[in-house]
């Protein structure tokens, strides 16, 4: 495996800049090259202005870069690499450094020989995030000069200028995004955090520096693994109780591509598996996980006939063998095929080849060398597959059972008049009384209701047959439509909009948070397509006279309560705090809650799996002590406490 340390000893200068086309559609369709303009678009700037820093670390010139969110959120982000190149580009006449930042498909990772392997794919990164700013401003410390350019949307408004002397190299690029093209401006720190860790938790030995230098909100993290992509699988399953001490750590080489696997069992259900091409995230998998599946339940099925393991089942499936996994799978490539400039999945067919082999020769030899850890992977792997098959009994008895009814819908739901799924909503509503309201005040055209009573299941805690044979996740699955786990069909779902409808209490985050980990473990697709809901219930009902208004936070409570004194310090005002949705009747409810012109609904999206698993298995799982700590660290965060 190539050391971050080991440099590609060629020269990176104007030659090795290429020009494709120019500049243009950018700010016209910047959804094409950035995703959104939602706050995932946002921070996706941040990721391709580091993305060139990371590929100066992979060549070996680069081993510390800062990213620094400033006052007004202005990005910075400096690195110690060789700095882009300054000289004239030939095709152009062009600084190399004006034609980075101007021409879309310009970079030095077209073959030209200025990187080996790099994540920088279409050589848009740069361009992009200077016309969607509505300033940048690059410096580039080198030869022994402070090179400067400025612009703005995209347009130079200063030429490239030497501002001062340096004895160092690098590049610092500092940017605003534009609030014409972007639905919100402001960056999230928690999220820019999350990815820098994971950045230098692929390249071994780079340290990443994050920095929140916004007033209120200063905080500072260095992140520096010398262990790689085997500290990334101890760092996610942190929470969770290894089943064998030491993480399997595989690596190996085809030309000029490599590939490194790292992965670690634990006594959960749930199967983590994150993979990452040139040290981009790929959500969506590619070739890669395609081939260290395969390899992988190949392996361990010959391993487990070798060693008289299997007993009565003929062989383990795929999902019996990675039933616990945490798996982290990171490949290099000189010229990667992503799908989307967004880089979500990998098309190259060679690195399931690659990763195939590498698993099958290192996962043998690591089971042979270790008996103690491949018998108990072989027992984790046959418990699933029991476990599967119970679920698959559980499964056929309630399809039988809803055959022998007529697949009849839930007592307690009352349905909608429209057919079009696009068109209808189900609220699940905490609470017969609730539910009673929710039924007098709703639209029945359009709105469904299903309430829900008595202790619901925690699912991180139990197996899928448990929850096939829940009588209080059983009307849900039914009213929905869709099935759940392997056999959900998003196909099939019978509303669009899944509104949980919970008092803003303690007792209602807790039914929001058992619902939400229901969706998450067995009807993800839900979340996935932006269906589930959080409906937000007002908290206070401000009265003065015969003028009734209501308020969904102590700040808008405070800012209604001065409106209806309207200028009168003495003016008396009433406020009622609402104890649950079964206090209200149908009229308000409806008003409040359930009106699409009024109401407030919160969209439940899923930005980062990983993130999301670590959460639930934190606050739904059965350790105790990170949970007490992650409490103590959010208290501060805490408001509509009941007290």
């Amino acid at each position: 495996m190539s050391d971050i340390n080991e440099k590609i000893t060629q020269e990176y200068d104007a030659s090795k800049i290429q020009v494709l086309e120019g500049l243009e559609a950018v700010r016209m369709r910047p959804g094409m090259y950035i995703g959104s303009t939602s706050a995932s678009g946002l921070h996706h700037l941040v990721y391709e202005i580091v993305d060139n820093a990371i590929d100066e670390a992979l060549a070996g010139y680069c081993t510390h870069i800062e990213v620094t969110i400033e006052p007004g959120d202005v990005i910075c982000v400096s690195d110690n690499g060789r700095g882009i190149p300054v000289d004239i580009q030939e095709q152009t006449g062009k600084p190399a450094l004006e034609v980075v930042y101007t021409v879309l498909h310009a970079g030095g990772k077209f073959g030209g020989g200025g990187y080996k392997v790099s994540g920088g794919l279409h050589g848009v990164g740069a361009s992009v995030v200077n016309a969607l700013s509505d300033w940048l401003e690059v410096s580039v410390h080198k030869n022994g000069k402070i090179y400067q350019m400025k612009f703005s949307r995209g347009e130079i408004t200063q030429k490239m200028t030497v501002v001062g002397d340096t004895d160092r190299t690098g590049t610092v690029v500092r940017f605003h995004p534009d609030p014409e093209m972007f639905e919100v401006t402001e960056f999230d720190y928690d999220t820019l955090h999350t990815r820098m860790r994971e950045q230098a938790f692929l390249n071994a030995g780079l340290r990443i520096t994050t920095e929140d230098r916004r007033e209120g909100r200063e905080q500072k993290d260095t992140m520096h693994y010398a262990g790689g992509i085997r500290e990334f699988v101890t760092y996610i399953n942190r929470n969770k109780t290894p089943l064998h001490e030491n993480v399997i750590y595989m690596s190996g080489e085809r030309e000029d591509s490599e590939c490194e696997i790292a992965m670690q069992y634990n006594d959960g259900y749930n199967e983590i598996l994150v993979s990452f091409a040139n040290n981009i995230h790929t959500p969506e998998g590619g070739m890669h996980e395609t081939g260290f599946k395969a390899a992988l339940t190949r392996v361990l099925n010959a391993y487990a006939k070798k060693a008289n393991l299997l007993k009565d089942v003929d062989g383990l499936s795929g999902e019996d063998c990675r039933e616990g996994l945490t798996a982290v799978i990171s490949v290099k490539l000189t010229n990667p095929q992503f799908e989307g400039q967004t880089k979500a999945k990998l098309g190259n067919s060679d690195m399931r080849t690659l990763v195939d082999s590498v698993v099958s020769d290192k996962l043998e030899q690591f089971l042979e060398e270790n008996p103690a850890v491949g018998r108990t992977i072989i027992e984790k792997a046959l418990t699933a597959n029991k476990a599967r098959a119970a679920a698959r009994k559980a499964r056929e008895n309630v399809r039988r059972k809803n055959a022998l009814e007529g697949s009849t819908l839930p007592g307690k739901l009352s349905d909608c008049n429209e057919r079009d799924p696009a068109l209808t909503e189900i609220y699940i509503v905490e609470g017969d009384s609730a539910g009673g309201s929710a039924k007098g005040g709703r639209d029945s055209r359009f709105q469904a209701i299903l309430p829900l009573w008595g202790k619901m299941l925690n699912v991180e805690k139990v197996r899928e047959e448990k929850v096939y044979n829940n009588d209080k996740l059983n009307p849900v699955i039914t009213a929905l439509g869709a099935g759940m786990g392997d056999d959900f069909d998003i196909s099939k779902l019978r509303y669009h909009k899944v509104i949980i409808m919970a008092d803003a209490d303690v007792d209602g985050s807790h039914i929001r948070t058992l619902l939400l980990t229901f969706f998450f473990r067995y009807m993800r697709p839900l979340i996935e397509h932006g269906y589930v809901y959080a409906a937000v219930p007002p908290l206070y009902k401000l009265t003065r006279g015969k003028t009734s208004r209501v308020a969904y936070s102590d700040t808008e409570r405070d800012r209604i309560s001065a409106e209806m004194r309207a200028g009168n310090p003495n003016a008396k005002i009433e406020i009622n705090r609402f104890k649950g949705l079964g206090e209200m009747d149908a009229h308000e409810l409806w008003d409040t809650t359930m009106n699409p012109e009024t109401r407030t609904l919160k969209r439940i999206e899923l930005e980062d799996a990983v993130k999301a698993d670590e959460i639930f298995t934190i606050l739904m799982g059965e350790k105790v002590e990170p949970r007490k700590e992650f409490i103590e660290q959010n208290a501060k965060y805490v408001v509509n406490l009941d007290v």
